[in-house]
């Protein structure tokens, strides 16, 4: 592994304000820095895993549908990331050489900590090899996904609001009110990006957004008031990296709008949490009652189902995921609603 090396640093921009009233009374809109001089150079950082990364597939699970407005990828060599860090925000570029050493590039205040977490992020705290498999369809999947762990970002808030965005509606709507948000109240991510990627908006930014631009934004108020609760304590809320596990997912759920369903899709990206299982999920239980079992279960039973895999009940899932099963439909997809319209 190679030293860090440093390089031009990108000021941290201006906290966002509202603007004023102007003479036609337009409605207040959030304002954002202008973007940071793609001339600052960046930090890198070389780290060679001592086993086998699937680089797109480790970090597929932070990437909020084609149109994240966070992530990039190029041609699947690289991925560009944005997000907040503890010192600021920063963007990332990860790409693997063929002798398996990953290229990380950082631009912002928070280059050096997303450096510093880059093993994590590509599960170095995860043990796959400690799995086994109870199911042929999983053990069929573990073997041929080698490269398959869980990441961990080490931030709790970046994938807290898309995972809230995501209760009780179809992808297509959280998706498209997570590119609302960024889009819209995010700042311009730092670095020579290809494309205009946008740091996901910071709890002070989201407190500021008025009533209506969340109602444009199609966010409801019950998910509303949830971000919103969680943002008055973010920073509380990111202790629960520190905890982990079943203890992490305590902490989440203490805010209210923030279940066992929520707390457990942040656990597995925010550190890595492979027991952290999404029940309540609509698809889910489903899916694995179909594939392991040959019929459809509830939540319930799915724990049951899943028991012989603790502490790596998440892992087992993942597995079914990805192996290309599809449980059979017998009836039409539901209809995004639109909450702008109502």
């Amino acid at each position: 592994m190679t030293a860090t090396v440093p390089g031009g640093s990108a000021s941290a921009g201006s906290a966002p304000v509202i603007a004023a009233a102007g003479a036609q009374a337009a409605p207040a809109r959030l304002t954002h820095p202008a973007p940071r001089s793609p001339a600052a150079g960046p930090r890198s950082r070389e780290w060679r895993p001592p086993y086998a990364v699937d680089l797109a597939g480790v970090l597929a699970p932070l990437r909020r549908g084609r149109g994240d407005p966070t992530w990039h990828s190029t041609d699947g060599s690289a991925v560009w990331r944005a997000g907040t860090t503890p010192d600021g925000p920063a963007t990332t570029r990860l790409a693997r050489r063929g002798d398996g050493t990953v290229v990380m590039h950082a631009w912002g205040p928070g280059a050096a900590w997303s450096l510093d977490g880059l093993p994590a992020l590509l599960g170095d705290g995860d043990d796959p090899a400690a799995f086994v498999a109870h199911h042929p369809l999983v053990a069929d999947a573990h073997r041929r996904m080698p490269g398959i762990r869980f990441c961990a970002t080490g931030r709790v808030w970046d994938v807290l609001v898309p995972s809230v965005l995501e209760q009780k509606v179809t992808g297509t709507e959280a998706r498209r009110s997570w590119r609302e948000l960024c889009r819209r109240f995010g700042d311009p991510a730092p670095g020579p990006i290809p494309v205009r990627l946008r740091i996901p908006p910071t709890p002070a930014q989201i407190r500021a957004v008025p009533d209506w631009e969340w109602h444009r934004a199609g966010v409801d108020s019950a998910r509303r008031r949830a971000i919103l609760a969680c943002a008055a304590v973010a920073h509380r809320l990111e202790n629960a990296c520190t905890l982990g596990g079943e203890a992490g997912r305590e902490l989440l759920r203490r805010v209210p709008g923030i279940g066992v369903w929520t707390a457990a899709e942040i656990a597995q990206r925010a550190w890595g949490d492979c027991d952290a299982v999404s029940v309540g999920d609509f698809h889910i239980p489903a899916l694995v009652g179909w594939a392991l079992l040959g019929r459809p279960i509830d939540d319930a039973q799915m724990l049951q189902v899943l028991a012989p895999y603790a502490p790596q009940r998440a892992r087992a899932v993942r597995y079914v995921e990805l192996s290309g099963f599809r449980k059979p439909r017998f009836g039409p997809r539901f209809s995004p609603r639109d909450y702008r319209a109502m």
